[in-house]
């Protein structure tokens, strides 16, 4: 394996599958398959999801909510997706443990930088909820902060897409794929990988990302095996 330690990006709304919101158990089984060959082989997983399917605070405050009020309500939303995956992935096997950066002791332990580490060495899947506990950061945010402290080699980020693209490839047919791409290049093209903070906070941590196509079953074995899979965002 290239990588021996990994944290897995995924969006909330990755996990409707099909539906127009909430969550799919279909797509969630074959997530837990797919994770399940790669801590087959021994490699290391940490995952952050988002709550997109069930609800963002930014929608929440352009609708005239309380910015801070939807961004707690967005947390609230990964520690439930968070549940889900933690019990698709032990349904596969997988010894799993949900973390949250926000209390909720009764169903998920805090996040503890050294205990998250003790179960990554013991062959267990970490899946950090909450977001950063802050609100005002995204997702993303929380994954390259979480990423940087388990120590992991590298992002990958999960999509629908199979890489990063100069336009929109589901709107237009002529987009160029990249294989490989610096950081610079993607803030002087203004392509959109992750927010600023968190890109920005990869950058200058020289941590790098790999966004490939998650709905493509045995991808993630491929990206986390080496092969030229996705669009890595190099230094």
């Amino acid at each position: 394996m290239k990588y021996n330690r990994i944290l897995l990006k995924l969006s909330g709304e990755a996990l409707m599958g099909k539906r127009q919101y909430g969550i799919d158990p279909e797509r969630l089984a074959e997530y837990a398959q797919d994770i399940k060959s790669i801590t087959d082989k021994g490699v290391q997983v940490a995952i952050v999801i988002g709550g997109g399917n069930i609800f963002r605070g930014v929608a929440g405050a352009s609708n005239g909510m309380d910015r801070v009020q939807g961004d707690h309500m967005g947390m609230l939303a990964t520690v439930i997706n968070g549940l889900a995956l933690q019990s698709a992935l032990e349904d596969a096997g997988i010894p799993t443990r949900l973390q949250s950066a926000i209390k909720i002791n009764e169903v998920a332990e805090p996040f503890i930088r050294r205990k998250a580490l003790r179960h990554l060495e013991k062959g267990r899947v970490v899946i950090f909820g909450g977001g950063t506990g802050n609100p005002y950061f995204t997702t993303d945010s929380a994954a390259v902060l979480r990423a940087i402290e388990i120590e992991a080699d590298v992002i990958l980020k999960g999509t629908r897409v199979d890489g990063i693209y100069n336009t929109d490839p589901e709107k237009d047919n002529s987009a160029i794929k990249f294989d490989d791409i610096t950081f610079e290049d993607v803030l002087r093209k203004g392509l959109k990988v992750m927010d600023t903070t968190a890109f920005t906070l990869s950058q200058e941590n020289k941590l790098p990302i790999i966004v490939f196509d998650m709905n493509k079953k045995g991808n993630l074995l491929k990206v986390v095996s080496g092969e030229n899979i996705g669009t890595k965002v190099k230094l």
